[in-house]
């Protein structure tokens, strides 16, 4: 580990070939499928890489890499409560887009963001319907927090414009309609 911390190629791969199976054994027998296992392996050694600096010589080494794919584990398995809990959500939220209201206010989710600028509509599905947090956004999109919210902001406010609008028409047709009977 030590010629590997000093950028010895050949020490790189020795111990890439000697460790891999036993870390490959460790994510076997908790994840339900191989390829995770492989995957899970890979971002082990990408960790080991890059934080390699970090283990001191003359300690055992063992220890340390199992360490650090035990971290992996634990970061793979809260991603994918993450994602099963944001799957959810988007499931019953876009149940909810796709009823209609008995008034006729709400309309399905295409025609209510249809006023809106291709990036405002952007923005506002993955803050609102795929639940993501401003940052993560701003790193979709290639651009800063500031602008996710001033897009938001914006598009909020053509979003009120518009339903205001609408609410005001259809409630202009239910007077004329009550003046008429």
């Amino acid at each position: 580990m030590a010629r590997y911390q000093q950028g010895d190629l050949a020490a790189a791969t020795a111990l890439v070939g000697h460790t891999s199976p036993r870390l490959r054994r460790f994510f076997a027998v908790q994840v339900a499928s191989r390829a995770h296992a492989d995957d899970l392996l890979q971002e082990t050694w990408l960790r080991i890489h890059k934080v390699r600096h970090t283990y001191r010589p003359g300690e055992q080494v063992l220890p340390w890499f199992y360490a650090i794919a035990r971290h992996v584990r634990v970061d793979h398995y809260r991603r994918t409560i993450r994602t099963a809990a944001r799957e959810q959500r988007l499931q019953e939220i876009s149940g909810v887009a796709a009823r209609p209201r008995e008034s006729g206010l709400l309309y399905d989710l295409d025609t209510l963001l249809a006023p809106l600028s291709d990036s405002q509509r952007e923005v506002i599905e993955m803050l609102k319907v795929a639940g993501m947090s401003l940052e993560e956004v701003a790193r979709a999109t290639s651009t800063s927090v500031g602008s996710v919210k001033q897009k938001a902001h914006r598009a909020y406010a053509k979003l009120r414009r518009t339903m205001s609008a609408a609410f005001a028409s259809d409630k202009g047709e239910d007077f004329r309609e009550r003046q008429r009977d």
